[in-house]
């Protein structure tokens, strides 16, 4: 009888855990935009354009293989927190991490970049569309402290004007681009 009973109750637990798992794959949002990474020399223009500097936290909200937040590390000596909802990307840029020796100045979260604790941020990048952008644009204000730059990769943030732009241009996969690049700083909180 306990054998039995212990059974009914492992595979009652079993079940209930399977549930929990088809709950949560039924949660996970798809991704806001396709994956496309940032050329390395719009990631180097991007974190210039930001102005970073070893004292900075730099967050990559959509950082794909990390590649944003591990050149904040390795070249400007920032620390950095990349933010995905790709289980995949995030193992990727974890061991792109590894792999550059900065597994100690950065780290990867899953996650929804609409609900992620960004408050940290003292700089934060993007690469994503201006529909995105522009829903992004109210946590930005709310979450960030004034002073936090933001940096957006080809895409701005329709009537936010940014305070300074830039441009790289380069050559990649046989074609030539050329890529714009905005800056905004996080204005005072009104009273």
């Amino acid at each position: 009888m306990r054998i039995q009973s212990l059974r009914v109750g492992i595979a009652g637990v079993l079940f209930m855990a399977a549930i929990a798992i088809a709950q949560t794959k039924q949660q996970r949002r798809e991704p806001d935009v396709p994956y496309l990474p940032t050329t390395e020399p719009a990631v180097v223009a991007m974190l210039k354009l930001a102005g970073v500097k070893s004292t900075d936290i730099v967050y990559d909200l959509g950082c794909g293989d990390g590649r944003i937040v591990i050149a904040a590390a390795k070249d400007f000596g920032a620390r950095g927190v990349g933010i995905d909802i790709n289980p995949e990307r995030i193992q990727e840029a974890r061991a792109n991490a590894k792999k550059a020796g900065v597994e100690d100045r950065v780290r990867f979260e899953e996650g929804d970049l609409f609900t992620a604790d960004i408050h940290d941020a003292t700089v934060v990048t993007l690469f994503l569309l201006t529909s995105v952008n522009q829903r992004l644009r109210p946590k930005l204000l709310a979450d960030l402290k004034p002073g936090t730059r933001v940096v957006s990769n080809t895409f701005d943030m329709g009537d936010w004007k940014p305070d300074k732009e830039g441009e790289v241009e380069g050559a990649g996969d046989g074609a030539y681009f050329s890529r714009k690049l905005y800056l905004w700083t996080i204005p005072p909180r009104q009273q």
